[in-house]
């Protein structure tokens, strides 16, 4: 969930992360509809997730109680980068420590792996090439301040737009496999 300037902080709630002084926590709220939902409902199947530790702690503190909203979080594997945590109550968490942790778990069999919220770890990610999928949900807004998902750091890589869909309102979201390196030319030749 990003904004046209590429701000993700805080799209829940307004206490979500206040962070820098964030005053905007929840702007998500009023670009709900049911293409939204319906889109939302498809991405929450059941994989193992990689969580960044904020949004961990967020997760962990309200799945547990509200498995409804997304069937099976509770049950599969929480995988969590973070240097300070060493376990949870949450059913199945799993903690990293490093960009190491993280190759050998994509390099090993089992489900997907899906990343949700968890900004600094996204940027990470593409800093060290470990995306293969990218699902934005770009609003039709700006918010100027806020932590913003696309930083110094990524490296340079092509993506292939696989499914959009635009919402009633306003919402492109859109899915992007990687595509290998990026192509140069020149237009109009």
């Amino acid at each position: 969930m990003i904004t046209l300037d590429g701000v993700m902080q805080a799209p829940g709630g307004p206490g979500e992360d206040i962070s820098g002084g964030f005053k905007y926590g929840g702007w998500v709220a009023p670009y709900g509809d049911e293409i939204y939902g319906k889109v939302m409902k498809k991405q929450m199947k059941s994989a193992d997730l990689l969580l960044g530790r904020k949004t961990f702690d967020i997760f962990a503190g309200y799945w547990p109680e509200h498995e409804s909203g997304w069937p099976g979080v509770n049950d599969v594997t929480k995988y969590v980068l973070s240097n300070t945590l060493k376990k949870s109550d949450w059913n199945n968490s799993v903690f990293l420590r490093s960009v190491g942790d993280i190759k050998q778990l994509k390099n090993s069999n089992g489900s997907d792996i899906q990343v949700h919220g968890s900004g600094k770890l996204i940027q990470l990610l593409l800093k060290n090439d470990l995306v293969e999928e990218l699902w934005l949900k770009i609003h039709p807004l700006t918010l100027g301040k806020g932590k913003k998902l696309f930083v110094d750091g990524a490296i340079p890589a092509a993506f292939t737009l696989t499914e959009s869909v635009v919402t009633s309102s306003g919402v492109f979201i859109a899915n992007y496999k990687r595509a290998g390196s990026v192509s140069t030319g020149n237009l109009g030749s």
